[in-house]
């Protein structure tokens, strides 16, 4: 049997496409690496582009093959999914596809997901520690982001990096893990590694800005705004937001009088960049912890992309 595939790269580098044009010649199936886009309802903040998973093909005929995708829209807007959740669902979801034959290909930017699904994190479930989040109360992010920084070296954890604590929110919930990690290290659950191809999408950093731009106004002319305002107009609070970060936190604060239009643009066009940024250190970070990434230039045709991968898989 075949090993799994996985596309990994920045954001805007064309992951998506790749990869189900990529199941459409394998007979695979996509399982997503994203930390956001398990929501429902939260559609074009997240870029689910659910279009990508459709490859057209030209022969004689136009022929449409709609790729399966898993752990795209699976829970509710307001709740809090985790990396726990994420690796058994992953785990039942690439048992799932193997059991049928197919080949599973996961897809995604969200290192600390793809990280800990290959190489089998051994994780245990976390709950709330109210009297630590009344302790950490009203601690700015550097003060929190420091405090995160010290429980790390203690606990020698490489899980929780800057790409998934830009919020105060996001960041307690982190300190809350790593000190429950450094008190009880004993894991409730393993799950075994899963042996991967791993090809990542190298796209040139100016042309990547560029497309980030372009992407970002293309995503609000669609109506990324009243998407947000939606959800805020079912009841969602405001902070519940604001903890998905990037455009659920730039936007919430403009629609809540925080931020004006402009100022919202220009924080959330930065903040993007910042994050695929931080997304490239973290998959250069999984090179030096061993793993082996095979890296194609974003900007080659589809064939050759496709082509390079098959004969590396096979």
């Amino acid at each position: 049997m075949q090993m799994m595939i996985t596309i990994l790269g920045p954001t805007a580098s064309g992951k998506t496409p790749l990869a189900a044009t990529l199941a459409k010649r394998v007979g695979g199936e996509i399982i997503s690496a994203d930390s956001r886009q398990v929501y429902r309802r939260m559609d074009i903040g997240t870029g689910k582009d659910l279009a990508d998973y459709i490859v057209n093909e030209v022969r004689d005929t136009r022929c449409e093959v709609r790729i399966p995708y898993h752990l795209i829209d699976i829970c509710e807007p307001g709740t809090k999914y985790n990396l726990f959740q994420y690796q058994q669902d992953f785990f039942d979801a690439y048992q799932d596809i193997r059991s049928r034959g197919a080949v599973p290909i996961l897809c995604g930017g969200t290192g600390l997901y793809i990280e800990a699904v290959l190489k089998g994190y051994q994780l245990s479930p976390v709950p709330q520690n109210p009297e630590l989040r009344a302790a950490l109360e009203g601690k700015s992010l550097d003060e929190l982001t420091a405090m995160l920084k010290e429980l790390k070296a203690k606990t020698g954890s490489t899980m929780h990096n800057k790409t998934d604590v830009d919020s105060c929110q996001r960041a307690i919930r982190a300190i809350e893990i790593e000190t429950h990690n450094l008190e009880q290290p004993v894991p409730l659950r393993e799950l075994p590694p899963i042996p991967s191809l791993i090809i990542g999408v190298d796209i040139d950093r100016e042309l990547r800005r560029a497309k980030i731009t372009k992407r970002l106004k293309a995503r609000l002319d669609e109506g990324m705004v009243d998407e947000v305002r939606g959800l805020l107009d079912e009841g969602i609070p405001a902070d519940d937001l604001i903890y998905y970060g990037l455009e659920y936190k730039y936007v919430t604060e403009y629609i809540t009088g925080v931020t004006t239009y402009d100022e919202m643009f220009q924080r959330l066009e930065i903040a993007i960049h910042q994050f695929a940024k931080r997304q490239m250190t973290w998959f250069r970070g999984m090179e030096r912890r061993g793993f082996q990434i095979h890296w194609i230039d974003a900007t080659l045709p589809m064939e050759e992309k496709v082509n390079m991968i098959l004969k590396l898989w096979q």
